[in-house]
């Protein structure tokens, strides 16, 4: 052998040259706090003699009795005193007894249990963290290695008889492939937890990595080396015992087979089948998908019958009690995936079936104790009282002679439903390692199912809360026709802040909003109906639409800072033939001229998003004719991923302009030429509205005095314009509502003067003004009360009544209904 080298060997070789040692067998044993051995390597049985079932749980200084050092007269031999080393430490006694706090190594003579000695080098590493392991022992039969070597002939000519070999610590990165050998050592701790393993190889590596010296200078690391079956070979020995559990097939005996490879093989297919089920169910939140995922996850690998049942109230979307089942719980049967003959369960265990089970089957004993309950057999007996739950129907035939398997579907400890496992009868029988996992695939499967559970459930909530707040618009306003759409999200979430609406306004007007509530859920459904009915607040009382956004804007403001909304609210005045519309970071309207069909985006303000706060908002006026028509939508139904937006607003003018039947027809018109692009994500709220105007024959107004003897001429002058349209038959009515709206109009104006005008359109309009700012409030007059009975008799009359504040003053109107004709 080489002497006084500064360099390492590489891994497995003697260094200057000598017969390769090969990679080193160990013995690897774990102690407790106690002093108890808690791991015991196969290294270990074949080393000392005794058995992995007899040494866990023993004291370790009764398997490793230190019969002494190895004696210094081998010193003779080719490799010298391997146990004599200086300054290795104290001896193995010592570091057993736990009375050293410092790794420590040597060599030791032990007593076997057959009454022989076995030579062994070792090392001690005292542990320290939160598990319960207090020493690492590895050791290495002495004999072994000096056979590996005890060939060699170095360059000095025979002079490899005064070397020596001992074990002893150094930096792992001394070597080359270091990072490899770190990322192998975790191998020697086979049967402990990953974080277990981890913790411990990451104190070996700081405390320092074993190597054998031959020299002062020349080390090799332990590359440790399980023995025969070779890494590679029981690396293949695992895969087919695996693949035959996998498959159910009996298992053959190869030579070389160790217990732990059964079990070991048994666990990782185990581990992969849950990994792949895992993988495969929950890929969405919609229940009727989860439950075929996790029905057909487990056929036909696991099982040969997957039979799922849910709770009923779980299926119909409700909340259901806490607590265990009873025996009136109803069931549903939601799935049924199988390998038999194509039709031979489906009329026997239909899907959709609901039905109870009684207190003595192995189902309801797994509902109620929440526990999987196995069956290796069905006998006929089970077979029979079985079958008396599913009344005409015999499935003796399908159940009887198979293992049964049932597990809970529980979520948060609540049982949502089971599953019935069964494997045909010349397939092995689940035993308990199926048990566990087939409890383990029911608690990944109840938590999906109770995900999409919760999920199904909030959607509905949410839809039915939306739904409630979108308004039921009629088709006809005042002197225009409407029709709307909305369209839930897909991608996103179904439910959003997207709404529409339309407002009856004074002097035949109609106020059209569309708005857009950013985020989606129950909250933005939820803000979205707050600021639905702010507008409609605001809008009944005749506010500018610059000023009613300003209001809104501080509304959403003190609501919370959370939420941002854009808005568009417009005003339709069908005898001035205008739009007033003031705009809060909406996408712009489009108007479609009826004179030539052209379609146009109109130029407005942008305005910021309701909730900024700070910001100015303008309105615009703009001329239109009747037959015209206005698009409002939300950007959902323009705006698209990866597109530009101007791309999605030329698709809706487009859409817009062409001719259609009906209203509903152009709304679906527009709604397929933009939702059938794909990558829609967010919802889709759609107004259109087909401005009919109102011609000034059909308007008529005067001016009163102050006097109240201008009453009886607004009567008369309201009974000749009548006569005149042709509505004689109102005329009395119409006369009585008149005089008394003008009496109050009399009597509480400033300055005067009174004004009165008729509108015919849909329904026949009556309004008054004056200068005063109070409006007027219904009362209940007594017998003798001289006032108070005006509005009342207003109320009884008209179909419908109100008042609004004006610049000026009040507007207090009424409506009549034209006769049939």
């Amino acid at each position: 052998m080489r002497r006084g080298t500064d360099r390492e060997a590489p891994a497995g070789q003697l260094a200057g040259g000598a017969a390769p040692v090969g990679r080193v067998p160990l013995a690897v044993v774990v102690v407790d706090r106690e002093g108890l051995v808690s791991h015991w390597s196969t290294g270990a049985r074949r080393l000392f003699g005794t058995a992995k079932e007899s040494a866990i749980g023993r004291p370790v200084g009764d398997l490793l009795p230190v019969a002494g050092a190895l004696p210094q007269e081998q010193e003779d031999s080719p490799y010298g005193p391997y146990g004599a080393y200086e300054g290795l430490g104290p001896d193995l006694g010592a570091s057993l007894d736990g009375g050293l706090s410092y790794p420590a190594a040597g060599s030791a003579r032990l007593t076997v249990p057959d009454g022989g000695r076995v030579d062994v080098l070792w090392w001690a590493y005292p542990l320290v963290g939160p598990g319960t392991e207090r020493l690492l022992v590895l050791a290495a039969d002495a004999d072994t290695l000096r056979r590996q070597g005890g060939s060699g002939d170095g360059e000095d000519g025979g002079d490899a008889a005064a070397e020596r070999i001992a074990p002893a610590f150094a930096l792992h990165t001394d070597f080359p492939g270091a990072d490899e050998l770190a990322r192998g050592l975790p191998e020697i701790l086979p049967s402990m937890s990953v974080q277990e393993s981890a913790r411990i190889v990451g104190q070996v590596l700081e405390l320092g990595y074993p190597v054998l010296e031959f020299s002062q200078n020349d080390r090799v690391p332990v590359t440790p080396d399980w023995g025969v079956p070779r890494r590679a070979e029981r690396t293949a020995r695992r895969a087919r015992l695996a693949r035959a559990l996998a498959a159910g097939e009996p298992v053959p005996q190869e030579p070389g087979d160790e217990p732990e490879d059964l079990e070991y093989a048994a666990v990782r297919e185990r581990l992969e089948f849950l990994n792949e089920v895992s993988g495969r169910i929950g890929t969405s939140l919609d229940l009727a998908r989860t439950i075929v995922e996790v029905s057909r996850a487990v056929v036909p690998r696991f099982t040969d019958v997957a039979g799922t049942y849910l709770r009923e109230q779980v299926v119909a979307g409700e909340g259901f009690p806490d607590g265990a089942p009873d025996t009136t719980t109803m069931w549903h049967r939601v799935a049924l995936e199988h390998t038999d003959e194509p039709g031979r369960w489906d009329d026997v265990v239909p899907v959709g079936e609901a039905m109870p089970f009684p207190a003595h089957t192995p189902f309801f004993q797994c509902m109620t104790t929440g526990e999987p309950v196995l069956v290796p057999r069905i006998s006929e007996g089970m077979g029979h009282a079985i079958a008396s739950q599913f009344e005409k129907r015999d499935i003796r035939p399908l159940i009887t002679g198979r293992s049964m398997l049932v597990v809970p579907l529980k979520a948060r400890t609540v049982v949502l439903g089971f599953m019935i496992l069964l494997r045909h009868p010349e397939r092995a029988e689940f035993n308990d390692m199926d048990r566990v996992t087939g409890a383990e695939l029911a608690a990944r499967a109840g938590l999906v199912l109770d995900n999409a559970r919760m999920y199904t459930f909030q959607e509905s909530v949410a839809e039915t809360l939306q739904d409630s707040m979108l308004p039921h618009i009629p088709a006809r306003m005042a002197a225009c026709d409407i029709a709307t759409r909305y369209l839930p999200g897909t991608l996103l979430g179904r439910v959003g802040g997207d709404w529409f609406d339309s407002v009856k306004l004074p002097g035949a007007r109609t106020a059209f909003v569309v708005g857009d509530v950013m985020g989606h859920g129950l909250n933005s459904a939820a803000m979205m109906g707050q600021l639905r009915t702010a507008v409609q607040t605001m809008a009944a009382l005749d506010l500018p639409p610059a000023q009613l956004l300003r209001n809104l804007d501080g509304l959403a403001q003190r609501l919370g800072d959370t939420y941002l909304a854009t808005c568009l609210y417009a005003v339709y005045d069908p005898i001035a033939g205008e739009l007033h519309l003031a705009n809060a970071g909406h996408i712009p309207p489009v108007l479609v001229r009826a004179g030539d069909g052209r379609s146009e985006l109109l130029d407005l303000p942008t305005g910021a998003p309701i909730g900024v706060g700070g910001v100015p908002f303008e309105s615009v006026r703009v001329r239109v004719e009747p037959g015209d028509r206005l698009v409002m939508c939300t950007d959902g139904l323009v705006e698209m991923r990866g597109e530009d937006i101007g791309v999605g607003l030329a698709t809706l003018c487009e859409s817009a302009a062409h001719p259609a039947a009906s209203m509903d027809d152009a709304c679906d018109t527009i709604i397929r030429a933009l939702n059938t692009r794909g990558g829609r994500k967010d919802d889709v709220a759609l107004l259109m509205a087909r401005l009919g105007g109102i011609a000034p024959g059909d308007v008529a107004a005067w001016r009163f005095p102050l006097d109240p003897a201008e009453v009886g001429r607004s009567r008369a002058v309201v009974r000749e314009q009548l006569h005149e349209w042709g509505l004689s038959e109102l005329a009395a009515p119409a006369e009585l509502m008149v005089g008394e709206l003008v009496t109050n109009a009399v009597r509480h104006s400033h300055h005067g003067p009174v004004e009165l005008r008729l509108v015919r359109g849909d329904t026949l309009l009556c309004e008054v003004d004056d200068d005063d700012h109070d409006l007027p409030t219904l009362l209940s007059a007594g017998p003798l009360d001289e006032a108070g009975r005006g509005l009342r008799v207003v109320s009884t009359l008209a179909r419908e009544w109100g008042a609004s504040r004006t610049k000026a003053g009040k507007t207090v109107w009424c409506e009549l209904t034209l006769p049939r004709r």
